[in-house]
C-alpha cells in the first residue's frame, strides 16, 4: 500500500460510516412513520443506531436513543420481558463505558434477574448477563464477588457445548476473562490451570 492510499483510508472509512449512519437513521424514520414512535419495531432501529454511535464513541448521542428504545419496550412488553433485558444491558454497558458504575450496576442486575426468570439459570443469555456483571465488579476491584459469577458463566457456556457439540461464540472470551480474573486474584499458574482444566477440552459431543 502506498502513502497516497494510506492517507485516503481514513477518509474512505469515514465515508462508509457516514453512509451507514444515514441508512440507519433512514430505517428509523421509515419505521416511525409506518408504525408510530411507540412501536417495538422502532425500538430495534433506535438500538441499532445507538449501538453504532456508541461504537464510534458518540456516547451523548447514543444514550437518549437507548433510553427511548428501552421505554418503548417496557411499555410494549412489560418490565419483565427478555426484550427489556436486552435494552437494560445495552444501556448499562454505555453507562459503564462512561464511568457511571453506580447507575450501570442495578440495570445489569435487573437484566440478569429477567433472563434467569425467562430462560432458567443455565441459559447462554444468562451467562452473558453474568459475565457483564462480573466484569463490572472486576473493574471496581470486587474480585471475590466477580469470581463465582464468571465461573458460573463459563460453566453455562460449557454446558452449551455439551448439549450441542458446538463451541458457543462467547466461550473463548469468557474463558480469557476468567483467566485474567484469577491472575488478578494472585493465583499461581498451576492454580489457574487447575481451575480452567474443566473448560479447556473444547466442545464435547452431546450424548
Amino acid at each position: 500500500m502506498n502513502d497516497a492510499s494510506i492517507a485516503l483510508f481514513p477518509h474512505v472509512m469515514k465515508q462508509h460510516f457516514n453512509q451507514l449512519l444515514r441508512d440507519l437513521a433512514n430505517d428509523f424514520y421509515i419505521e416511525e412513520v409506518a408504525f408510530g414512535n411507540k412501536n417495538p419495531r422502532v425500538s430495534i432501529r433506535l438500538n441499532n443506531l445507538a449501538q453504532l454511535l456508541q461504537d464510534t464513541n458518540r456516547m451523548k448521542e447514543a444514550e437518549p436513543l437507548m433510553r427511548q428504545a428501552l421505554a418503548i419496550d417496557e411499555a410494549a412488553f412489560g418490565d419483565e420481558h427478555p426484550r427489556v433485558a436486552i435494552g437494560l444491558n445495552n444501556l448499562a454497558q454505555l453507562l459503564k463505558d462512561t464511568n457511571r458504575i453506580k447507575e450501570a450496576e442495578p440495570l445489569m442486575r435487573q437484566a440478569l434477574a429477567i433472563d434467569e426468570a425467562a430462560f432458567g439459570e443455565e441459559h447462554p443469555r444468562v451467562a452473558n448477563c453474568l459475565n457483564n456483571l462480573a466484569t463490572l465488579l472486576q473493574d471496581t476491584n470486587r474480585m471475590q464477588e466477580a469470581e463465582p459469577l464468571m465461573r458460573q458463566a463459563l460453566k453455562t457456556l460449557q454446558g452449551f457445548q455439551e448439549n450441542t457439540g458446538y463451541l458457543h461464540p462467547n466461550f473463548l472470551a469468557a474463558y480469557d476473562n476468567f483467566r485474567g480474573l484469577l491472575a488478578e486474584l494472585n493465583h499461581s499458574e498451576s492454580e489457574i490451570d487447575a481451575a480452567l482444566a474443566p473448560f479447556a477440552e473444547g466442545p464435547k459431543k452431546p450424548n
